[in-house]
């Protein structure tokens, strides 16, 4: 091959990105999308003006979405920049996987969930593969006011706040951890929130996030003059959470990842003033260690423990724990998911709460982990542990989230297409005294 073959196939090969998100923009445009958009939109309208109904607006986001993706599926492969197979045969045939991680996820979650939830799985399964919901956590430390009215603006609302003044809070007090502000849009509206922007000192006034992340955050009922652990902290979504209810009296973040132990502090310098970030220790630690756990000291421990990323497996290449250079990290999940439970059983006082959460729908990351470690409490340390009942959750958040109701212990998000997001499991446990 010549330079000037050469130089004509790297124009061709340009810049390695993801043309996803400009072919959707592109089919949004065209008349059909346009259509089907117009009428969703006016559903949501609907169910916005009116404080009772039952209208959902599923059938209006269904077709939208089936006009739109139909149409993405014909124009994505001519977009993509890919060199000619045959001059690169060999190196072809040598280098890519058999199948893709992410397809391999796939199938292993159809295989798995698809006996766990039997007909709830194709809905969770379309879910998981399209777009995700966010929720915008409000920043305490930032212009509160002035958050609040932008994002009231793009007629989103404080589900935290609708939940506990609306008529399911109505039925008695939950223990919630307190002074938490997130906003969402309302079930059916696939609206995306702008990037927060900073005030006049630099302080971010919203973090955006999975809106159902803030569950075990809420579980953990954090009150004032608490001490609170959070095992896992990285990359710090939770842990900001927990800062936003103004009880800490300290906040203990560790995690063994140095990277992300670095979004840690990124997130922090971000989001709070010094004075505030002088409240919150960081450090790197294997929490698995139960020789170096500081031992009866905390009021409330969060353990969010590393998993299995479900949506993040199916739809993300980077970073996939189904590579197969990753398959014995995988297996060994079990083992240091029970392992880090116990050690924030452990950390706790005795009469303190832990609260275990995850990314996942495995029953094998969720229920077994917290039966295992229960049992490995009372049997190694003779702590006895009593697992709290949650289930006021699904009551008060049922028109938030979309919730499993068959979990033996805890409670369990499940993905939906009009209430996109999720998965979240969160499990609270009681030290006895």
């Amino acid at each position: 091959m010549g330079l000037r073959d050469e130089e004509e196939l790297e124009g061709r090969r340009g810049d390695p990105q993801d043309p996803l998100t400009k072919v959707r923009e592109q089919c949004e445009k065209l008349e059909k999308c346009m259509k089907t958009k117009e009428i969703l939109d006016q559903c949501n309208s609907r169910v916005s003006s009116r404080t009772r109904t039952l209208e959902e607006c599923s059938e209006e986001l269904f077709d939208f979405l089936h006009a739109r993706d139909h149409c993405v599926a014909h124009k994505l492969f001519t977009s993509l920049n890919a060199p000619r197979r045959c001059r690169y045969k060999e190196k072809w045939a040598t280098t890519l996987p058999r199948v893709p991680a992410t397809q391999q996820a796939l199938q292993l979650f159809d295989m798995n969930y698809g006996m766990q939830f039997g007909p709830l799985w194709p809905s969770a399964r379309v879910s998981l593969l399209s777009e995700p919901k966010y929720g915008a956590l409000v920043n305490s430390f930032s212009r509160v006011h002035d958050v609040v009215h932008d994002l009231q603006d793009l007629r989103a609302a404080d589900f935290v706040y609708a939940a506990q003044n609306g008529p399911a809070g109505g039925q008695g007090p939950a223990p919630l951890s307190p002074n938490i502000q997130c906003y969402t849009f309302p079930k059916g509206d696939i609206s995306r929130f702008p990037p927060a922007r900073p005030d006049t000192v630099g302080i971010l006034g919203y973090y955006l996030m999975d809106a159902a992340s803030l569950l075990p955050v809420l579980a953990l009922n954090v009150q004032p003059g608490h001490l609170v652990l959070d095992l896992c902290a990285a990359p710090g979504g939770k842990t900001l959470a927990l800062l936003q209810t103004g009880c800490c009296r300290h906040l203990t973040a560790k995690d063994i990842s140095v990277s992300r132990i670095k979004r840690l502090h990124g997130i922090l310098h971000s989001y709070l003033p010094k004075a505030a970030r002088n409240n919150v220790s960081v450090s790197v630690e294997d929490g698995r260690n139960w020789e170096q756990v500081e031992r009866d000291v905390f009021d409330r421990v969060l353990v969010d423990v590393p998993c299995t990323t479900d949506r993040h497996s199916v739809m993300e290449h980077d970073n996939n724990l189904f590579t197969r250079v990753r398959k014995k990290e995988r297996e060994q999940l079990p083992m240091l998911q029970m392992q880090l439970l116990v050690a924030g059983i452990l950390a706790a006082k005795p009469g303190g709460e832990v609260v275990y959460s995850t990314c996942t729908l495995s029953q094998l990351q969720n229920e077994y982990i917290v039966e295992s470690a229960i049992k490995v409490a009372e049997t190694q340390f003779s702590i006895g542990v009593h697992v709290e009942d949650l289930s006021c959750f699904r009551r008060l958040f049922q028109d938030t989230f979309s919730f499993y109701a068959e979990c033996r212990v805890g409670e369990l998000v499940l993905p939906h297409l009009t209430a996109n997001f999720g998965p979240t499991y969160f499990c609270k446990l009681r030290r006895a005294q």
